[in-house]
């Protein structure tokens, strides 16, 4: 069908969670990217489906109360964020409509009641990303940072409010370094992170060796920035300290006394103040006693194996990669915490129901699965009847799945549920979920 370029207005009247706005045009969906629901806007067709028009705004005539300025430059350029153009309340009601959406629609299910969100700053919070270089010579250099919206390509960035200052207010000064190497280009990405006082790394990826003059332009620029500065010619065995100030990685968590050392390369989560919230919303919820011996799957470093420690008579921590165990089991042991221990298991196995560890008794049950969700634990955990089950997502589409199998199938109720906004102004939706059974 032909597309009409004609210039046409348009009430919105949705929104998506990626920040198309939704309308009825001829009694057919058009989706508008930028645009709010309230809105009366001007558009122009750019795409024609069956059951769907695709538009661009062209100028907003009738703004809505939730439309607010864009906090970065680069918004609607670079594909980071998807929101900022709306209100950070609005934002948060539509990550709870995801998930609760998500829950009815592919789960079947709805929680008895819904726990507050979790919030937080929504600038400078972001202390880990992985950012994207690409040296450019018709854009005059070196790219630094996040993809374009719907492209291949990098953004042209200067600067990032999103990220952590150490990391967002250095993208100009790194452009700039790197332009000068010889292997520039040669370094597809930088994977970055700031721990809780401060410390920055930076793990500079290069296809090639490395020329002496650069290696030594490296460690000039680490200690000029008093930044960590690591070097990763293969895969993520290669990993290796190259030059900056040797101190450990950590972040902490204040309130409870504890701490968890990290390597460059290791998962944690980006929200240092959500993630403190998190943890002790995971322990209310699982109302722990001091007989209590709770199993923590995907346990990683320990980020709630530790704090889960301090309040329950033992933890068992499984985790499928072996490294991040050994820093989990030297978290626990550098801070005198003795009722943990540790056990390796692919936790996506479909046999994972026979392992030895699983026969063992636990009346609680902590699981953060990533986005592919926790289908073989559910199938394993189900029948034993586990009276509490916290479940910390970050795919309401993965978790509704397994939230429908531990209802319908194993007799769990689904007792509360909410969002933690994690990643504002993003599409990104974690949330946290509770299961009970008599």
């Amino acid at each position: 069908m032909k597309i009409d370029h004609n210039p046409f207005e348009l009430v919105i009247e949705d929104l998506t969670l990626d920040g198309q706005g939704v309308g009825r045009r001829g009694g057919k969906a058009c989706f508008v990217d930028g645009a709010l629901p309230g809105e009366r806007v001007r558009a122009v067709q750019t795409g024609r489906k069956r059951n769907f028009d695709i538009a661009r705004l062209e100028a907003v005539l009738e703004p809505a109360p939730e439309r607010v300025e864009p906090s970065c430059t680069w918004f609607g350029i670079c594909g980071g964020c998807r929101l900022m153009h709306a209100d950070i309340a609005l934002q948060r009601r539509l990550k709870e409509r995801s998930l609760f959406e998500a829950l009815a629609r592919i789960g079947h299910v709805q929680p008895e009641r819904r726990l507050e969100p979790l919030t937080g700053a929504d600038l400078g919070y972001r202390r880990t990303a992985r950012l994207g270089v690409k040296y450019v010579a018709k854009k005059g250099g070196t790219l630094v940072g996040f993809r374009e919206r719907g492209g291949r390509y990098l953004a042209d960035m200067r600067d990032c409010p999103v990220l952590h200052p150490a990391l967002g207010g250095r993208i100009e000064k790194l452009r700039e370094f790197i332009d000068g190497l010889d292997a520039r280009e040669r370094i597809p990405q930088i994977e970055a992170a700031v721990d809780d006082v401060g410390t920055t790394v930076l793990v500079f990826r290069h296809l090639q060796p490395l020329s002496a003059q650069d290696r030594d332009r490296l460690a000039t620029f680490a200690d000029a920035e008093g930044v960590q500065l690591y070097l990763q010619p293969g895969g993520p065995g290669t990993v290796h300290f190259h030059a900056g100030p040797d101190a450990a990685l950590r972040y902490t968590h204040p309130e409870l006394g504890l701490h968890v050392d990290f390597q460059p390369l290791d998962f944690i989560q980006v929200h240092a103040g959500i993630n403190r919230d998190m943890v002790r919303r995971a322990i209310d919820l699982l109302a722990l006693t001091p007989q209590s011996r709770v199993l923590d799957l995907f346990c990683g470093l320990g980020n709630f194996t530790l704090p889960l420690a301090l309040r329950a008579h033992e933890v068992l921590g499984v985790e499928g990669d072996a490294a991040m165990l050994d820093r989990a089991r030297a978290n626990a042991e550098t801070q005198g915490i003795g009722n943990t221990r540790y056990r390796r298991a692919n936790l996506d196995d479909p046999a994972l129901a026979d392992a030895a560890w699983l026969q063992e008794s636990f009346d609680r049950v902590l699981l953060d699965p990533p986005r592919a969700g926790a289908a073989a634990v559910v199938q394993a955990l189900g029948p034993r009847a586990i009276p509490r089950l916290v479940y910390v997502s970050c795919n309401p589409a993965t978790l509704a799945r397994d939230a429908g199998e531990l209802v319908q199938h194993f007799g769990y109720r689904l007792e509360a549920a909410g969002i933690m906004d994690m990643f504002p102004h993003t599409a990104h939706v974690e949330s946290m979920a509770l299961f009970t059974r008599e």
